[in-house]
C-alpha cells in the first residue's frame, strides 16, 4: 500500500505567506494555549525594546570608518521621552557644541526611536552599506542619537550643514516585530520641518522585512533623486513628474 502524502493545512499555507497572527484556531471560545503563550511572549519583547536603552559601549569612537558622536535630546530619561514626544524632536543644548565646524552633505543619524533593539540589531549594518554606496556623498561622523525622534535629524542635519540627513531609527514595536528599523530621510534638514517633507523606508528587518543591501538601495536611489530634484517628500513625487512631462 502507498503511502498518501500528508498535505498542508489551511491555517499551515497561510502562515507560510505573514508572520502575522493568522489561522491560530480557537480552544471553544478561547484560541488555543500555544498562541496565547506565543501572544504574551511577543507583548514582552515589545514592551522590553520600547524601554531598552541604546548602550553606548555598543559604539565605539570609530563605526563604519567614521568617527562617531554621542548626542541627547531634550528628553531626560525614557519615561519623560515617552510621555513628552516634543523633547524628543529637540536637541539637548549641551550637545549642540559637539556638532559646530563639521561639514558634510549626508549626515547619518542612528536614533534610538521606540526600539533601541531594532537599531542594535540592523542599525550599524546598514548605515555600513549605505556610507560604501554613497560614493559621490561627503558623509560626516555618524551621529548616535539618544531619546531621539524622528524629527531630531532635523536640527542634527542643520548644525552639521548636510544637504541631507538619512536618520536610521526603531520603529514603534508590534506584536509580530519587536525589532523593525526604518530610514527616514530629509533634504536641507532645519529644524520645524514636516513629514511630508521626508522619505521614509520602513520595516527594515531581515529576513522578514527589508534586507540591509536592497535597503540601502532604495536609501541611495531617494538620496541621488533629492539631491537632483532639489527636494524630498510629497514635493518629490510632484518634481518627479514635472520632469518627466518637460523630457
Amino acid at each position: 500500500m502507498t503511502d498518501l502524502p500528508i498535505r498542508p493545512s489551511l491555517q499551515q499555507r497561510l502562515r507560510a505567506f505573514t508572520t502575522a497572527r493568522v489561522a491560530i484556531g480557537r480552544v471553544g471560545s478561547a484560541v488555543p494555549t500555544a498562541a496565547m503563550l506565543d501572544f504574551q511572549l511577543a507583548h514582552a519583547r515589545a514592551r522590553d525594546a520600547v524601554h531598552a536603552p541604546l548602550d553606548p559601549a555598543t559604539f565605539g569612537v570609530i563605526l563604519c570608518g567614521r568617527p562617531v558622536i554621542q548626542v541627547r535630546s531634550a528628553a531626560p530619561d525614557r519615561a519623560t521621552y515617552l510621555m513628552r514626544p516634543d523633547l524628543g524632536r529637540t536637541l539637548h543644548p549641551d550637545d549642540l557644541p559637539l556638532l559646530a565646524g563639521l561639514q558634510c552633505s549626508m549626515a547619518i543619524v542612528l536614533a534610538d526611536g521606540l526600539s533601541a533593539t531594532a537599531v542594535k540589531a540592523h542599525a550599524v549594518e546598514l548605515a555600513g552599506a549605505v556610507i560604501e554606496k554613497a560614493k559621490r556623498w561627503s558623509v560626516g561622523p555618524i551621529v548616535i542619537a539618544h531619546q531621539a525622534r524622528v524629527a531630531l535629524g532635523d536640527e542634527i542635519g542643520e548644525a552639521l550643514g548636510a544637504d541631507l540627513v538619512v536618520m536610521l531609527i526603531g520603529e514603534r514595536p508590534g506584536l509580530s516585530a519587536a525589532d523593525s528599523l526604518s530610514a527616514y530621510l530629509t533634504w536641507r534638514p532645519k529644524r520645524g520641518r514636516l513629514d511630508s517633507e521626508r522619505n521614509c523606508i520602513s520595516n527594515i528587518r531581515p529576513p522578514h522585512g527589508w534586507e540591509i543591501e536592497s535597503a540601502a538601495d532604495e536609501i541611495m536611489k531617494i538620496a541621488n533623486s533629492a539631491r537632483l530634484l532639489g527636494c524630498t517628500g510629497v514635493a518629490m513625487i510632484g518634481e518627479a513628474q514635472n520632469s518627466r512631462i518637460e523630457g
